[in-house]
């Protein structure tokens, strides 16, 4: 036998107008129009083929039918409410799936993934690393982080950081007498390594009027990790991301030999299914992400756009 349910808006209308006996005030609280709740009233009328209000001259008030069919109803909304809050705090804890590019999981998220666990003990992070990020938002996919202009359908995203890429070198290669690296001109004595192609040295060559740079010569890498890591070991001096460049930075490991950036339309966005961002897990894991990059966004250890 199925339910004979009235349209449930039409009923959170009228639950909000016989409280507070005014559409206006049920208009506000429900950001709608006054004629928005007037029609949802209309039409709960005609479904239930009864009058629930009398309107007398600037007053509103519930006729019988109104009055007996709000006391019955008027605590379902506080129940469903109070449903939804318990079913959000029970999805605080548990497995969170985040997703992203081997390199950002490697650079930027592994090294910070220890203060996370000690503020929410409660989540267990599972990294899942994938080498195309637009495809990566699968059913068991819980966030993502994602590098491009933050326009992804169906999908919430909050930005993370700016990108712009700089030069960075092993801290050894500034000591070596027989090859100084002391002006942007020293370049032209150095290997240049490459990220994936070698478009990126070619644009910072470009934007600073470097056409001196050998810019088609050096070892390409697959991944920013693997650049970054060539960087650390001396092999030459990589074009890195201001993000992901940041931990080895940081532990002394690389150095900035120059501040000139090459800026990048792209930024780093955290991403969620849009009818999941309340879920509690979710929350935790993107306020502190968010946080941590803000925090960081103060330091001058790498030119940034932020």
């Amino acid at each position: 036998m199925s339910r004979r349910l009235p349209p449930l808006n039409a009923v959170k209308a009228f639950e909000a107008a016989a409280r507070h006996l005014s559409f206006t005030r049920a208009a506000e609280e429900l950001f709608v129009t006054q004629a928005a709740v007037s029609h949802q009233i209309k039409a709960l009328e005609e479904h239930l083929g009864l009058k629930l209000f009398r309107r007398r001259n600037r007053s509103l008030l519930l006729t019988e039918e109104g009055q007996s069919y709000f006391l019955d109803i008027k605590d379902l909304f506080t129940q469903l409410a109070d449903a939804t809050e318990r079913l959000l705090a029970r999805s605080a804890t548990g497995s969170l799936t985040v997703s992203m590019t081997p390199s950002f999981a490697i650079q930027s998220l592994v090294p910070r993934l220890a203060r996370f666990a000690e503020l929410h003990p409660e989540v267990d992070v599972r990294i899942k690393a994938v080498d195309q990020d637009d495809d990566s938002m699968t059913e068991d996919v819980d966030v993502a982080i994602y590098f491009g202009r933050g326009n992804w359908p169906g999908l919430k995203a909050y930005k993370l950081r700016s990108e712009c890429l700089v030069p960075v070198c092993s801290p050894r290669m500034l000591q070596q007498e027989s090859k100084p690296l002391r002006t942007i001109e020293d370049l032209a004595q150095h290997t240049l390594l490459h990220d994936m192609t070698r478009h990126n040295w070619k644009a910072w060559a470009k934007q600073h009027g470097r056409g001196l740079l050998n810019v088609n010569s050096g070892p390409i890498f697959s991944h920013s990790s693997l650049v970054l890591q060539a960087a650390i070991h001396g092999q030459g001096i990589a074009l890195g991301s201001s993000v992901l460049a940041r931990p080895e930075v940081e532990a002394g490991r690389l150095v900035c030999p120059f501040d000139k950036v090459l800026m990048h339309k792209n930024a780093y966005y955290l991403v969620c299914h849009e009818n999941q961002e309340e879920l509690g897990k979710i929350q935790a894991f993107r306020d502190w992400l968010l946080q941590t990059f803000e925090e960081e966004a103060h330091s001058d250890l790498i030119p940034s756009l932020d």
